[in-house]
């Protein structure tokens, strides 16, 4: 099938999930959990083709641990669409509602959007992970993962389409596009009247294509470049702790720091300390003039350091003067995502929130927690960094839209 006629049928398939009822819903999440633990040899053996092409093809080390499916990491894909089943059905929330003064009661609920594209790259998880998000929040899913993780992606999709059926809902529900050509991307950009919403997740190439590109609505997520400040009136144990943190507990996510800034009145103590823990865990430190002046190690910075989003054991640090410098900086080369102060004065901590523009401001606390699971929504599609709509980690409310009921009893205007 084409896109364009994959999306006619998933726009037939959202009609009928819209009124789906939770106990349907769950009881299809958790079969297709316990199908992907039973099929996941057959999961774990197609992957095996995609890693070996991907190594072949000269994919780094790095993508292909991305790539890399297990019996571990599949059964972790069943847990997560278990945790799906355990959450609230956002559907039918009453948003707000009244009785106005003529008797009409007014009230706003929660619906689907209906069909959802998402276009990704790397990791096949995502596939199972955006299936179960937009069944469970009432949608129909179009996924286009990379051409890198196609024998990943066709056998975890077989499975759940069989599941969903298998549990009385449609199985074009779940659709997977063609990934062997750039068309199916160009055709699901220009599928406006067929699909409602486009979700890109992956690199900033990726995601400012879409955007440009798109006549579909877009919700634009996930790019970050991430900054730590440490304020003059720094926690040294704290600052210490978040820098570490929010570098190094994981190298490849949009919420991990690249940047770190230093004010110059505490740089003295607590650079040597941070540029020794880097050493140690071998991440490079790209440095400006003063930074340098600390270590041997330190790389000099260029004007493309600032703005990269590293995704690697790498990380641009610089000394400011001020926290108006810091946030100069940062408006300059943030990326809208996530920003840290880690600072004692509450004075500082207040002007750094009121002044940064971004989905998250975290105050001595580590950049890692922008995460849907961390903030206690029990999953998430991905990381808006945009304003209209949805803003920081998108669970099932932010799949939905609303719509007004308006009740009344013969009422005329």
């Amino acid at each position: 099938m084409s896109v364009l006629e994959q999306a006619s049928a998933a726009r037939v398939a959202a009609i009928d999930l819209a009124g789906a009822t939770r106990a349907e819903k769950d009881r299809a999440l958790l079969l297709m959990a316990d199908r992907l633990v039973e099929r996941s040899d057959d999961i774990v053996a197609a992957n095996q083709v995609d890693i070996r092409n991907g190594r072949e093809g000269g994919l780094s080390e790095a993508m292909i641990d991305r790539l890399t499916l297990t019996t571990e990491r599949v059964a972790a894909m069943a847990d997560g669409l278990r945790q799906l089943a355990a959450l609230p059905d956002p559907i039918g929330d009453v948003v707000r509602g009244s009785t106005l003064a003529n008797g009409l009661e007014l009230r706003q609920v929660r619906v689907p959007f209906g069909v959802v594209g998402m276009i990704y790259e790397g990791r096949p998880n995502v596939t199972a992970d955006a299936a179960g998000i937009c069944l469970k929040s009432g949608n129909a899913a179009l996924l286009r993962g990379s051409g890198s993780a196609f024998s990943s992606n066709a056998a975890i999709v077989s499975v759940l389409r069989k599941a969903v059926a298998d549990a009385g809902l449609p199985a074009n529900a779940i659709q997977l596009l063609d990934a062997t050509t750039r068309d199916s991307v160009k055709e699901l950009m220009r599928a406006r009247g067929l699909v409602d919403v486009l979700i890109p997740r992956g690199g900033a190439s990726l995601i400012k294509t879409v955007v440009e590109q798109s006549t579909v609505p877009v919700i634009e997520t996930g790019v970050g470049n991430c900054h730590v400040y440490v304020d003059a009136a720094a926690d040294l144990e704290k600052a210490l702790a978040v820098t570490v943190n929010s570098k190094t507990q994981r190298y490849s996510t949009c919420n991990t720091a690249e940047s770190l800034l230093v004010h110059t009145e505490i740089a003295d103590s607590f650079l040597p300390l941070v540029l020794e823990e880097f050493e140690v865990k071998g991440v490079t430190v790209h440095g400006d003039a003063r930074v340098a002046g600390y270590s041997d190690a330190v790389v000099q910075a260029t004007e493309e350091d600032w703005g990269t989003e590293y995704l690697s054991p790498d990380i641009s640090v610089g000394i400011v003067d001020s926290l108006d410098d810091a946030l100069d900086h940062i408006r300059r080369f943030g990326t809208g995502h996530t920003e840290a102060i880690v600072s004692e004065s509450t004075t500082a901590t207040r002007r750094f929130v009121a002044g940064v523009d971004a989905a998250a401001v975290m105050v001595n606390a580590s950049t890692r927690f922008t995460d849907g699971g961390e903030f206690g929504f029990g999953a998430e599609i991905g990381i808006s960094t945009q304003k209209l709509h949805a803003r920081g980690p998108m669970g099932l409310p932010e799949l939905t839209s609303t719509k007004y009921v308006v009740t009344g009893n013969g009422h005329t205007r």
